[in-house]
């Protein structure tokens, strides 16, 4: 399809059969594990058909699965995608593809804590060995941290609990210079950064969030710059067993069918709410990379057209956990609980329990992660105002 349409417009017609064609206009779901054959010849000839969606067994995916693959990987203007099962499988796959017993990687210290946690406990245990970098360092610092055997150099940009913004053109340019692969995590800003014209070499996609956009669904996907990453990619998820229930899949087609225009209310909608608690006493830092004066602004207004709903607020120094906490629970039109990206909104305290390699996640103090859904942002901000009267309540004096 071609890419002079609006991205509106290519997410309405994905992985549908097109608008001549007399019949329902979804796709239907396709499940099976056996696939059968009309003779002997013709099994052999669709046998190493493992990159040309040749139907052989469930286990290499269906015409549901494809239509999926398609959509993703016209969202981020890659080649192909691989579906995966949930969002940390988008990471540990391509992780386990590209590294091998010796080799070095480097890790932004705001990795996802599921994927540190994986790192830590398998690629160790694998003989990987794992380093941290400051996820805002100069490149030329990321640069001096390479080894001879470095080989995958990981972004993840915002980072997704404390919204540090990366360079990623640069230190992707600098990943080249040393013939390492470069992964990004885009789940912050799918449909918003297009990786792959910014040098990335494989994305990663927690499809779970806003393409589902429901919050009833697990998913992930893989998406590559080129063929040849593709294949790579490709093989190991077989090769581990990966697969994604047609079912899922299908539910994430119909989500993604409307996702343009949630995360642009969403984004509206966050920025209000940004906004509003980047003026009250109560707060001394508002991390959303949309919002004038917020960390990681200017490489935002750079590199995105627009974002998601998803923002860190730091509180005053003074502000305990436990009154973040009570804060918190007084919420009432929020819910708290892990994931982003669904139609409800969410608050989740995060403060100084993360784990970090450089100094504390957040100097000023405790924190919240807010995730903006789609009810009105003047209910929400309402919400919020109640709420900071029982944060104040719960402070000792």
């Amino acid at each position: 399809m071609t890419d002079k349409l609006s991205i509106k417009t290519r997410l309405s017609h994905l992985g549908r059969a097109g608008t001549h064609v007399h019949g329902l206009v979804n796709p239907p779901v396709h499940r099976g594990s056996t696939v059968l054959y009309p003779d002997v010849a013709t099994r052999d000839a669709f046998r190493g058909q493992t990159y040309q969606r040749g139907l052989t067994y469930g286990l290499d995916g269906n015409p549901t699965h494809h239509a999926l693959e398609d959509m993703v990987a016209e969202i981020e203007g890659g080649t192909h995608a691989q579906i995966v099962p949930t969002g940390l499988a988008a990471i540990t796959v391509p992780l386990m593809a590209y590294l091998k017993a010796g080799d070095h990687i480097l890790f932004p210290d705001s990795f996802y804590g599921a994927g540190r946690g994986f790192a830590e406990r398998q690629l160790s245990r694998m003989a990987v060995e794992c380093s941290y970098y400051p996820p805002c360092a100069p490149v030329e610092a990321v640069e001096a941290m390479i080894r001879p055997n470095t080989r995958v150099l990981y972004l993840e940009s915002p980072g997704s609990y404390t919204f540090e913004m990366q360079d990623v053109p640069a230190l992707c340019a600098m990943a080249k210079r040393h013939d390492l692969v470069s992964m990004l995590d885009n789940t912050w800003g799918i449909h918003a950064f297009q990786p792959f014209i910014h040098g990335v070499d494989v994305s990663i996609q927690a499809l779970t969030k806003y393409v589902v956009g429901h919050s009833d669904v697990l998913l992930g996907a893989v998406v590559t710059a080129s063929e040849e990453h593709w294949h790579v990619v490709r093989r190991t998820a077989l090769d581990l067993g990966m697969y994604a229930s047609p079912d899922d899949c299908w539910l994430a087609l119909r989500g993604g069918r409307t996702m343009a225009l949630r995360l642009e209310r969403q984004l509206e909608s966050a920025l209000d709410v940004a906004r509003f608690l980047a003026g009250r006493p109560e707060v001394a830092e508002v991390r959303y990379p949309p919002l004038p004066g917020s960390l990681g602004h200017e490489l935002w207004q750079r590199d995105f057209t627009g974002g998601a709903s998803l923002f860190g607020v730091v509180f005053q120094p003074g502000f305990s956990r436990a009154a973040v906490n009570a804060m918190t629970d007084a919420l009432q039109l929020f819910g708290i609980g892990a994931s982003w990206g669904g139609f409800e909104s969410l608050a989740l305290p995060v403060g100084t329990s993360l784990t970090r390699s450089f100094g504390t996640t957040f100097p000023a103090g405790e924190a919240v992660r807010f995730h903006i859904g789609l009810e009105h942002p003047g209910d929400l901000i309402a919400d919020i105002t109640q709420a900071l009267t029982v944060l104040t309540a719960n402070q000792p004096r």
